[in-house]
């Protein structure tokens, strides 16, 4: 189905007729695809919906927002999603970049959540390496010398493509890859610290992890399952960012378990 919010079309991959709701929230400029196998597991006892976030899903061809987002026009993007789909209190599963989402729509919307399982959870904020920070020292002087040219006028589209060639020597894979609105919204989304807000979250959560994770390496697990009231950390042995989908027998096990078994 296809909603209309802030002028923008969002796609939305729904299964099942009966039961809990359950959303499923997909990682950074992935799509409900990866979603696609929890869902199908859980659509013979609960209503399933999987969001493909705009400018991410739908294999990276959804709709970008037409503003800069950050974390907050997510979610409440998925908190209408939850209204206009009649899915509270709904239960969240959610990978990487769809956790820090549904990080912020615990702590703020308790009434529309039910219970979480987050895999490889975005949402603290990692410590650069001393390599990281000289990588960005370079970058930013360079960029200063391109933009300096740049007011000049005289080298016409040049400093423009020197400015892309930076970014393509010195940004992360995830940035390169995006278009010049989608980087801006990237660099809102990674510098929000949602520490504060696992405080505040009420609905009980599995935070299930992969060991060799490196993109949010486990002591984020470890850190959120002390923040958050009522958390549970699995890790699994050799599993990498996503373990969701690595271990997938085992994350089907836990998730049926935790959202189906001894709930009326």
């Amino acid at each position: 189905m296809q909603l209309e919010w802030r002028g923008i079309r969002v796609y939305i991959t729904r299964e099942g007729s009966k039961g809990r709701g359950v959303l499923l929230l997909h990682g950074w400029m992935c799509s409900s695809d990866m979603m696609e196998g929890i869902q199908k597991a859980l659509s013979g006892q609960m209503r399933t919906a999987a969001i493909d976030f705009p400018g991410h899903g739908l294999k990276g061809q959804a709709p970008a927002p037409k503003e800069v987002w950050g974390v907050p026009d997510y979610m409440e993007l998925t908190a209408e999603v939850i209204r206009v789909l009649n899915l509270a209190p709904c239960d969240i599963i959610a990978h990487s970049f769809g956790a820090r989402v549904a990080i912020l729509l615990a702590a703020t919307y308790p009434e529309l959540v039910g219970r979480m399982v987050l895999t490889g959870a975005a949402g603290l904020r990692r410590e650069k390496t001393a390599k990281e920070n000289n990588r960005q020292k370079i970058y930013k002087f360079l960029k200063s010398g391109v933009m300096a040219m740049d007011k000049m006028k005289v080298f016409g589209s040049w400093p423009g493509r020197w400015q892309e060639a930076l970014i393509q020597r010195y940004g992360s894979p995830d940035y390169r890859a995006l278009s010049p609105q989608m980087r801006k919204t990237f660099n809102q989304i990674v510098t929000q610290d949602l520490a504060e807000e696992l405080p505040l979250i009420q609905a009980s959560t599995i935070l299930f992890w992969g060991e060799n994770d490196t993109e949010t390496p486990l002591w984020m697990g470890r850190k959120m399952e002390e923040l958050i009231p009522d958390a549970a950390l699995i890790v699994e042995e050799g599993a990498g960012h996503f373990a969701y989908l690595e271990k997938s027998a085992v994350f089907e096990s836990v998730v049926k378990s935790f959202l189906l078994e001894g709930r009326d």
